[in-house]
């Protein structure tokens, strides 16, 4: 591998074989995997056995702050440590700081699931960038994602966010430096390297995208409501065995 520039898909939720190749043939550098509901060691594990001599796979977490009705979705890049979902806002915060991790805002603004504009601007020095492009969403949510990251003077990111295999390659966040591997790519988002976010606009993108947006619905059914809440304790669980109750006292159920 050469030095940069780099670039990144900072957000995907589907890794395969299928995932790497499409990266590979949009000369993706790194895949940022971060599969809801799943465990650090486990995202670990898999983004070791898909990363190839020309794609690196960094493990990532989508940690839920919050209760499901009112969560804040947080994107953190660098965690030595697991973390669960559904804690304080403030104790994953403290918990992400204490790791020295990379903190980014996905989506902002986006139905009930992410950072408000005054959020971002009150937790701003604690933030390390804001989706400014995300390949799932339309002009006017994206419009507004740069617009919270201009006020706030924020740095950019861009990514797939892709939930389908298919959507890998629309978008990506090229760094102007080496930011391959996962502590390469913690130094940059924290250190504010350089970047650009280059989205691909052709028909078949564009249906793609259309295709990922109506995987929201699923995404956000009350299915998921019932199988966190009902059907039994999620890996990610605050109360799960395997935090063994280190979260217990800032656990939102």
């Amino acid at each position: 591998m050469t030095a940069g520039p780099t670039r990144v898909d900072p957000h995907v939720k589907v890794l395969d074989e299928r995932v790497v190749e499409r990266a590979r043939q949009s000369g993706i550098d790194t895949l940022v995997y971060a599969r809801h509901f799943t465990r650090l060691p486990e995202l670990r594990e898999r983004a070791e056995r898909f990363s190839t001599d020309e794609v690196t796979v960094v493990p990532a977490r989508e940690v839920f702050t919050g209760d499901w009705g009112n969560r804040r979705h947080l994107l953190v890049v660098g965690l030595s440590e697991p973390v669960p979902d559904f804690i304080t806002f403030e104790a994953a915060l403290a918990e992400f700081e204490r790791q020295g991790a990379a903190v980014l805002v996905p989506h902002p603004e986006f139905m009930n699931v992410s950072l408000t504009r005054a959020e971002v601007g009150a937790y701003r020095d604690r933030l390390d960038a804001v989706e400014t492009y995300n390949a799932k969403l339309f002009g006017r949510q994206n419009d507004r994602g740069r617009r919270i990251a201009e006020a706030f003077d924020l740095s950019a990111f861009g990514s797939s966010y892709a939930h389908l295999p298919g959507t890998v390659g629309s978008t990506w966040t090229e760094f102007e430096g080496d930011a391959r591997g996962e502590d390469a790519l913690v130094t940059a988002l924290k250190d504010g390297m350089p970047r650009s976010v280059v989205t691909q606009r052709d028909p078949a993108t564009r249906l793609r995208r259309l295709v990922e947006f109506g995987h929201l619905g699923y995404e956000n059914s009350w299915g998921k409501f019932d199988r966190l809440l009902l059907s039994g304790m999620e890996a990610t669980h605050p109360r799960h065995i395997a935090y063994d109750g280190r979260f217990d006292d800032v656990s939102v159920y």
